[in-house]
């Protein structure tokens, strides 16, 4: 069985598990106050283009996204996303379980525009209940969000402005951030991600590392005591030199962004046999996701050689999704396009 199901059923990077080895045996202190955890805040810091941001390195996606919407949100306040974000429909209400509410607005592709957030903003405001709604407190988006689309740099700047007139932080869920950064067409950088976003993170578990997610906080009003929250919601790893070796290693010689590209271009490969054979897709996804629509037929004939993910029926079709990786292996996507 050849799999497409994710971008983490494999390991990690090489280098990584050689990085581990060689410093298996060193006495450092806890909880990221290590040497490597250091160079690893330098190193992402530099990738910024910006020395004033603080970096942590957490255990997860879910812990990143559950602390740092905790640590933003007043209790009576809720966290703006499309209604197909992750952490409305992928988290097992963790938000929720946490004591806020996801306020989800639909948006085409999944994607949030600036002009549905400002609307519920507005809706809010000006309700004369509002004192007896939840408050939306911040604005989250994932890039490259559910469906593998990315947002223009003007639609971030757009949303951007929204959160800055009512007073939200703009969270960004960069769980894929280097296959949305490294997308084909893709006008926006990891610098205009560390100018645009009020905290965001950069993923390591689906791109490379065994796991781990680096959280870069921008904003100065949201940096204090924020090791405080990665505590109190399990995301904070006592030997975190474990976290600081992966992400030391990915940030060094442009690693990461390399194993973004090859995730792409494996994925264009897919794309690219599917629509020569004239197949139709849910979305037109440029990223390491691909989601063509087959016959119940052809999915059960794929079934037999090929793990990928059923999506959502269209019609008496279905949407599938095909997803590569930092290492997903040519002769893996030769066989799949001569399947198609």
């Amino acid at each position: 069985m050849i799999r497409f199901d994710s971008d983490y059923i494999e390991g990690c990077h090489p280098a990584i598990l050689a990085r581990m080895a060689e410093t298996n045996m060193e006495q450092t202190v806890g909880y990221g106050c290590d040497p490597h955890c250091d160079r690893a805040r330098k190193l992402i810091q530099a990738a910024c283009g910006r020395d004033d941001v603080d970096v942590h390195f957490l255990v997860g996606g879910t812990q990143a996204n559950a602390t740092v919407i905790s640590s933003i949100l007043k209790p009576y306040q809720g966290v703006v996303c499309s209604c197909t974000g992750h952490i409305g429909v992928h988290e097992t209400g963790a938000i929720e379980h946490g004591g806020h509410k996801v306020l989800a607005i639909p948006g085409p592709d999944s994607k949030l525009s600036a002009s549905a957030v400002e609307k519920l903003f507005q809706s809010h405001f000006n309700d004369p209940s509002w004192e007896h709604i939840v408050q939306p407190g911040m604005v989250y988006l994932s890039f490259s969000n559910e469906l593998g689309l990315i947002y223009t740099l003007e639609e971030l700047k757009a949303i951007k402005a929204v959160c800055e007139k009512w007073h939200a932080p703009l969270f960004i869920d960069g769980a894929r951030l280097g296959y949305g950064l490294a997308a084909p067409g893709c006008d926006v950088t990891l610098q205009d991600i560390a100018q645009i976003a009020d905290i965001f993170y950069i993923g390591g578990t689906k791109q490379g590392a065994l796991f781990g997610e680096a959280v870069v906080i921008v904003n100065d009003a949201l940096k204090k005591d924020f090791r405080y929250y990665i505590k109190q919601n399990g995301g904070m790893l006592a030997k975190g030199r474990l976290l600081g070796i992966q992400f030391e290693t990915l940030f060094e010689d442009g690693l990461y962004m390399q194993l973004a590209k090859h995730a792409d271009d494996m994925a264009s490969l897919i794309r690219e046999a599917f629509r020569e054979k004239g197949y139709e897709f849910l979305t037109d996804s440029p990223t390491n996701q691909v989601f063509p629509i087959l016959s119940m037929e052809k999915v059960a004939e794929l079934q037999e050689k090929f793990g990928f993910e059923t999506w959502q029926e269209v019609g008496d079709q279905m949407a599938v999704r095909f997803c590569t990786s930092w290492c997903t292996p040519v002769e893996n996507v030769k066989a799949l396009i001569e399947a198609i």
